[in-house]
């Protein structure tokens, strides 16, 4: 087993609030150290939000858990400063491969057009991606930023009021109480905050099981994603296979729903079915098992007064697609700016309520996409297996039908529309770049338009000048002019301008776009930015 499982990275020590006569108050306190919770910490402490992150564990993820990182989340991640190690680590991939018995029926390309500094996908073990968190949580640390991750610390209690929450946490010393003015709840699927608050999930529990077998060998796969539906190796199911750094790939085999999954998790019945999957001849080392249950749920709320929940905590879906992890790191981008305005008194109560507006948009986006693949994937009637096996038949001849394949729809970025912050929009411009949409990077001289976006509301100016700054009722607006004759490869005129011969964007401090025009129009700009900030 590799060390990485075994090594602390931030080992339980006895804080100061431990000594404390009464709880001490801090300012943002989020449960859970997996990528969504080290994701708002980070963004938090980069704006300069005091934040405290405690964890009951105090290592990396066990075994490989969320692999699949899609292009939008990776640009989350350079905004924080992190997203470049987890690109050089990360095997990158657009090919898959879906497969009917024997036969390869479909096949597609996710590589997005050219002028992009991301991939379309990459493969990461998560707690590689949990690792190079902390490590950018060290490196803020070493800057003297007010962020600090307390391992071995349990929450066993909260108890919210309506200026603060306060929290029992356990430890190997005792129990201590704390309070803070904010919680963010990212402690997983079966969020112990979310039960102590009496709070459930509302969705579907699909009826089937599906092995994961992390297995390391050293396979003359190409690196693509290769999809079987009824495969000779696992007849009547399907099988999913990944390729991950470190010469480990993730196998997936469905089971059904009849079985028992612990006898199911032991190597002498694992170790047959990817013999017969990858050949008898075939050596290689279990790294990591598990048995998992199609979900699609999510709470009715995330947001409950000063208790915000995010990732897993907030909502479930099946893993065919890429959706937990890719959607909870939109949610931590979503909420952390929102917070650091309502913290210093720039926004009221109302932009937080936006984050339940936009963030269960995107989770019923998610549960739609990944409901229909699951559908799709195990059809639960004669009628749905036979309309499915026609559908695959067809495709490996007939272009019509490849659209109905669905082996699990992969993740992309979700555009908020209809969202109350969703300022005017300007006919003739491009639908990709409208309001509510994150933003199309393209290429700007030898860098990037993302790598100039984000952590502040800014007002883009393509071929039309802007403010280099404004101070609209105390929110600071940044002002970047850009001409499209800058840019040969044309991929800024045809993301942000279309037919238009100029445009001005207001952008979110997520790189979402606010508000766009043709022209600069300064009322325009306070009017669109109070809506924005859900003033109205």
């Amino acid at each position: 087993m590799t060390k990485i499982f075994e090594t602390p990275l931030y080992p339980y020590a006895r804080s100061s609030d431990q000594d404390a006569a009464q709880p001490v108050r801090h300012t943002v306190v989020i449960i859970g150290a997996g990528p969504v919770g080290l994701a708002a910490a980070i963004d938090l402490a980069q704006q300069d939000v005091p934040v405290l992150v405690v964890d009951d564990n105090d290592k990396v993820s066990f075994g490989s858990r969320a692999i699949c990182f899609a292009k939008r989340p990776l640009e989350i991640l350079d905004r924080l400063g992190c997203g470049q190690p987890m690109v050089d680590k990360g095997v990158l991939w657009n090919l898959g491969k879906v497969f009917f018995d024997e036969r390869q029926v479909y096949g597609f390309n996710l590589l997005p057009e050219d002028g992009h500094k991301r991939p379309a996908f990459i493969n990461l073990q998560q707690y590689y991606f949990e690792l190079y968190l902390v490590e950018r949580v060290r490196a803020l640390q070493a800057e003297g930023k007010a962020i600090e991750i307390r391992g071995g610390n349990k929450v066993v209690s909260i108890d919210p009021r309506a200026d603060h929450v306060g929290l029992t946490i356990d430890t190997a010393d005792g129990p201590y109480r704390i309070e803070a003015d904010w919680l963010i709840a990212c402690d997983g699927a079966n969020s112990p905050v979310r039960r102590m608050m009496g709070l459930d999930f509302v969705g579907r529990i699909f009826e089937d099981n599906f092995l994961i077998a992390d297995v390391k060998m050293t396979a003359d796969f190409p690196t693509e994603r290769w999809f079987w539906f009824d495969p000779p190796f696992n007849r009547n199911q399907s099988a999913l296979l990944h390729k991950q750094p470190d010469d480990v790939w993730r196998i997936d085999l469905q089971l059904g729903w009849n079985i028992d999954k612990e006898a199911e998790k032991q190597p002498e019945r694992v170790i047959p079915r990817l013999k017969a999957m990858l050949g008898e001849d075939v050596e290689f080392e279990l790294e990591w098992v598990s048995i998992y249950t199609f979900q699609c749920r999510r709470m009715e709320k995330f947001r409950h007064g000063r208790v915000l929940f995010a990732g897993d905590s907030a909502h479930q879906v099946s893993p065919f697609g890429a959706r937990g992890a890719n959607s909870g790191l939109q949610d931590s981008d979503n909420l952390v700016w929102k917070l650091k305005l309502v913290i210093d008194g720039k926004a009221g109560d109302a932009l937080l309520d936006s984050y339940d507006d936009e963030r269960i948009y995107g989770a019923d986006e998610n549960i739609l996409n990944s409901s229909r693949s699951t559908d799709f994937i195990t059809p639960k009637s004669d009628i749905s297996r036979i309309f499915r096996n026609a559908v695959l038949d067809l495709s490996e001849k007939f272009e019509f039908a490849r659209p109905f394949v669905n082996s699990g729809r992969l993740s992309v970025p979700c555009t908020y529309d209809g969202s109350p912050l969703n300022g005017p929009d300007a006919s003739g411009l491009p639908a990709r770049t409208r309001p509510g949409s994150p933003a199309a990077d393209a290429p700007l001289g030898d860098g990037w338009l993302l790598d100039r976006l984000g952590n502040r509301f800014q007002l883009v100016g393509i071929n039309s000048p802007v403010p280099a700054q404004s101070d609209v009722d105390g929110i600071l607006v940044e002002g970047l002019s850009l001409e499209t004759a800058a840019d040969p490869s044309g991929a800024l005129s045809a993301r942000y301008l279309g037919s238009a011969d100029a445009a001005v964007y207001l952008m979110r401090p997520d790189q979402h776009v606010a508000a766009r025009w043709t022209s600069f129009d300064e009322a325009a700009v306070r009017k669109a930015l109070a809506t924005a900030l859900a003033r109205h």
